[in-house]
């Protein structure tokens, strides 16, 4: 690779990484496996960066798909009892922290496929289509898989009463970062 190419790649990387890293996240849960999924990732990026138009929309495809099959890997479907999140939250809608645990839990019984739908759309502010190249998809299917993921996220928090923003993966994502 030419040496402007290198330094390009080194610039996407160093701009893209938050944003990837926070996607692997919230596609399988795991601070370790989203850094797995987001270096193997761009591991596969590097020889593939100067034939690309737009490797962010890959790259952001290819992190989905890693962080989908880290979570499929026999190995990695055990917990440590101190990674499980608790099954009762108080109620404190004043406490920070209390409101992030449960916004954490909703996300988390939303499915990863529409969880993903659902982050790229509304967190990471990708157009439909977008999220459809993702996703691999075609954009009707987006667009139902980030209905339906809202629809569940709505469900899950039906019965809290949470102090939310206008956007509720955005302070759900910002709490984790």
């Amino acid at each position: 690779m030419r040496a402007e190419d290198e330094q390009a790649f080194r610039e996407f990387v160093t701009a893209e990484m938050a944003s990837l890293r926070k996607l692997a996240y919230v596609t399988c849960g795991d601070w370790h496996t989203a850094e797995d999924a987001v270096a193997n990732a761009l591991v596969k990026l590097y020889p593939r960066w100067r034939k690309l138009d737009r490797p962010d929309l890959y790259v952001k495809t290819m992190v989905y798909r890693a962080a989908i099959d880290e979570t499929r890997r026999p190995w990695r479907r055990e917990r440590a009892a101190g990674d499980a999140m608790p099954e009762v939250v108080a109620r404190d809608p004043a406490v920070a922290v209390d409101e992030r645990m449960r916004l954490w839990a909703a996300l988390d019984a939303v499915p990863a496929r529409q969880r993903a739908a659902v982050v790229l759309r509304h967190y990471l502010g990708l157009s439909l289509e977008d999220t459809a190249d993702v996703l691999d998809c075609t954009v009707g299917t987006a667009k139902s898989q980030v209905f339906r993921g809202l629809a569940k996220l709505r469900e899950a928090l039906a019965g809290e009463r949470i102090n939310l923003t206008a956007n509720p993966v955005e302070e759900w994502t910002n709490a984790v970062a």
